[in-house]
This record gives C-alpha cells, structure tokens and sequence, in this order.
C-alpha cells in the first residue's frame, strides 16, 4: 500500500553550515520504493497521512507495519492478497488490548518475513552464494571477552543491489513465480560467476577438483564425498558450469541449515536498521555477537531469543519512522 505523506521541515536555520543553509535533496535506495529527503545531511522524517484526511499514520498502525516488512525484506510494495492476509495477522483487536498479545503478532509477522519462500530463495541465497565463493570475514566482538568471530562476508552494498535482482519481479503465490524466479537464479548465477572479483578469485585455469574443494571448505564442507564428486564430474565432462556448481552448493540443504542463525541476525541490521552490523552506532560485531549466541541458545527460536522484537522496538528501527 502506498501512504500519503506530507514533508514537515523544521529548525532550518539551527543546521546552517558557516552560514550557508544546507540544499534539500531526496535519496533513492531502491527504484519505485520510498525516498528519504534529507536537509543537509540531516534526515527529514515525514507526517505520513492517510489519503483525504489529516489521520497520521505510524509504524504503530498494522497497515504501514506490515507495508514495511515488505519493503525491508522484500525490497517491493506488497501484493494485495499478502498485505490482507498479513494485516488480518498483526491487528491488534483480538488482543483485547494486551500489549504483550499485541507484541506478539507483530513480532510474528516480522519474523515470518524472514523465513518466507521469497526471501529464502532470494535474499537469503545471495547471503550464501558469497559465502560459498568467498567464505566469511572476520569480525571482533567485546560480548564476554573480547574475541574474534566468523560474520557473513557479504555487506548491504553488495546485498541490496544483488538480491533486488534475483527477485526481480518474484511475487510467490501469482502465477508462474517459480519460473520467473528459476530465470533469475540462472542468470544471477552466470554473473556472479563472471565478476572480476570471482575470477580473480577462481582463474579459469584452476582445476575443477580445486575449485570444488575451495568452495566447499568455504561453506563448511556441507558436501558429502558422492555430492563433491558429482559436481567434480559435471565439470569435467562441461555437464555442469561453474555457475551452476556455485549454485548446487549455494543451495545445498545442510548449508542452508547451518547458516540460518547467522543470515537471521545479519538481517536485523540489514533490513530493520539499513546499515552493516559494524557501522553507525556500533564499531564491531559485539551486537551482532550478542543475538547470534542468544539465538542459537535458544535453538533459532526468535520468540525466545526475543530477538525480533528487541530490534522492532529499538530507538534505532522506530527513528527511521
């Protein structure tokens, strides 16, 4: 759903910078997404209304919540049949103005954003196919000493734009998706394979053998010995293309499985907070660190973890609004 939105532009004169007023300029993240207009370098939040009156409408109303988990997960505006569906799960009326009951539904609805067909097969997978090329990084954190800890390698620059194309127009429940997405896929995978960054990585002269091994001990070794010397084989006999052997192992089930705590958290900063784990009001992965080990404490339930709701009540996620 698109809201009206009326721009209030306030204090100006309080953000001059040696006497000269700062331009007003908008930023577009994502085509036919919202903007944000910014007042120098600092942001403009917008009175959003709803259409015809002088209603505002906030991230606390169902409507624009769910809107939202659209747009931070789904990169695209909801399709109506979803966004119903979604809103009938976050109101609060069956709730009888409990707010722990009223919590709850939204914190499911956030989280089942996440673990959604769509973003499984196309967010998420854009998180492993840069594991399995280029492993994870390195990261410090001070949560109970300080430490070093594998992160997801992959960081919002290159997240953004990569997974707005391999979803390209994927709504999953309309007609023909799975073949618009398995298009996708397909071409994702031969350009990614084709960057400077992955042939550098992989020359075309390496042989087949180490390039599986790579990218196998990259991922974790989620390939059995009969799966590694399937894709060894297709190489070998040009059945299979390295793209398509980065995919096989980008989607192997007991990768998929393993990185999902990790991709879960990495997303609470990608998509509620728009920025990297490490940057903006936090200088390390100690945060990052903090949730993954609450998380899998908790054997990946988010309810438990209460980590999904500590990030959507955050000063940080509510001063976007």
């Amino acid at each position: 759903m698109k809201f009206a939105v009326a721009l209030l532009i306030t204090a100006f004169a309080a953000l001059n910078v040696l006497g000269q007023a700062p331009t007003l300029h908008i930023v577009t993240e994502i085509p036919n997404l919202p903007s944000d207009l910014y007042y120098g370098t600092t942001k403009v939040k917008p009175l959003r209304l709803r259409p015809g009156t002088n209603i505002p409408i906030t991230i606390n109303d169902s409507d624009f919540f769910v809107n939202q988990q659209y747009v931070d997960f789904l990169s695209r505006f909801p399709d109506q049949s979803g966004f119903d569906f979604w809103v009938s799960q976050t109101i609060p009326t069956p709730c009888a103005g409990d707010p722990d009951c009223i919590q709850g539904r939204r914190d499911n609805t956030s989280g089942a954003f996440f673990l959604s067909i769509e973003f499984q097969e196309t967010g998420y997978l854009v998180e492993r196919m840069y594991k399995v090329a280029y492993g994870d990084a390195a990261g410090t954190s001070t949560f109970g000493t300080t430490h070093t800890l594998s992160v997801p390698i992959i960081r919002r620059s290159e997240f953004l734009p990569d997974t707005l194309q391999m979803s390209k127009g994927v709504i999953v429940g309309v007609t023909g998706w799975e073949g618009v997405l398995e298009n996708n896929k397909q071409a994702f995978a031969a350009d990614f394979v084709s960057r400077a960054r992955f042939t550098t990585a992989y020359p075309g002269g390496m042989p087949n053998l180490q390039f599986v091994n790579s990218l196998n001990t990259n991922a974790g070794n989620p390939l059995s010995q009969a799966e590694r010397d399937t894709l060894v084989n297709g190489l070998d006999l040009s059945t299979l293309s390295r793209a398509q052997v980065l995919r096989a192992i980008a989607e192997d089930s007991d990768l998929s499985s393993a990185e999902k705590n990790k991709a879960f958290v990495l997303m609470q900063y990608l998509g509620y907070l728009r920025r990297d784990p490490n940057v903006g009001q936090d200088t390390d992965y100690t945060g990052y660190d903090f949730w993954l080990q609450k998380l899998n404490n908790h054997g990946g339930d988010f309810h438990a973890a209460q980590m999904v709701r500590s990030f959507i009540v955050s000063g940080e996620y509510l001063g976007r609004f």
